[in-house]
């Protein structure tokens, strides 16, 4: 690695090709998993970021580097080999990559070491978005976000220094390509998380989470369903997204 950054401000920014199909593993990699080509090619990627934060932290560069691990989107169930299970798993969370709405595909795992700074072993469960990283960088570099037009995203760093107890994001606007398909509130006297889905995608077989026999969830047309009222979910309560609130017992 070139540190010739070391003594002033650089953005390193890694997108790593790893835990996404085709799984391109290397030799040493292979066999290494008990969980498949899937879990050699989490094995590689593990790998790979502790080699980056060594090298960090032996140019002496660890208590001023704030380093913020994360994915775009959860596991895509669809992508099997025979009954081999290519694109993750989601756990609880219903859905997964490709679908506008459902938790298994906007959860995603939100990392962050900054020793000194950011306290450790402390788990914030507010809602944030990779959005945040825009002005959150920009804040760490001393700038200013445009002013010129809406952003978006929120710095992430009074939330993570606890100088906020809730995140800025009040409402987040869940997309399928250009289709509006859920909404999230977060109502912050209460605590509170709820869930809106206009749009679903019909899961193939119906019951399986996934769109199995399409390969990929359509975005609009006859591949989902548009619901009036919106199917609501309190995800404080149910996270798995199991139980939609019936309208005519839930006045609020």
């Amino acid at each position: 690695f070139d540190f010739r950054n070391k003594h002033r401000p650089f953005l390193l920014f890694v997108s790593l090709l790893h835990v996404h199909t085709p799984l391109i593993t290397t030799e040493k990699f292979l066999g290494r998993s008990k969980h498949g080509l899937y879990g050699d090619n989490v094995e590689e990627m593990d790998w790979m970021v502790g080699e980056l934060l060594h090298v960090i932290s032996k140019k002496g560069l660890k208590n001023t580097t704030f380093i913020y691990f994360a994915s775009d989107h959860g596991g895509a169930l669809e992508a099997r080999s025979g009954n081999s299970q290519l694109g993750g798993w989601n756990g609880i969370y219903k859905g997964g990559k490709g679908m506008g709405g459902w938790e298994g595909g906007i959860r995603v795992p939100g990392i962050i070491r900054w020793p000194g700074v950011v306290p450790a072993d402390i788990a914030i469960d507010e809602p944030t978005s990779l959005m945040d990283i825009f002005p959150t960088v920009i804040q760490l570099a001393g700038g200013a976000v445009p002013q010129d037009r809406v952003i978006d995203g929120r710095s992430l760093l009074p939330l993570l220094q606890g100088a906020a107890q809730h995140s800025e994001h009040e409402f987040m606007f869940h997309y399928c390509g250009v289709f509006l398909h859920a909404v999230r509130w977060h109502q912050k006297d209460t605590g509170t998380v709820w869930k809106a889905h206009y749009t679903t995608p019909v899961f193939q077989p119906k019951d399986s989470g996934a769109c199995f026999r399409r390969g990929i969830c359509p975005c609009f047309g006859d591949g989902t369903t548009h619901h009036d009222p919106p199917l609501l979910f309190d995800l404080s309560q149910d996270p798995s997204e199991a139980n939609p609130l019936p309208a005519d017992t839930e006045p609020l």
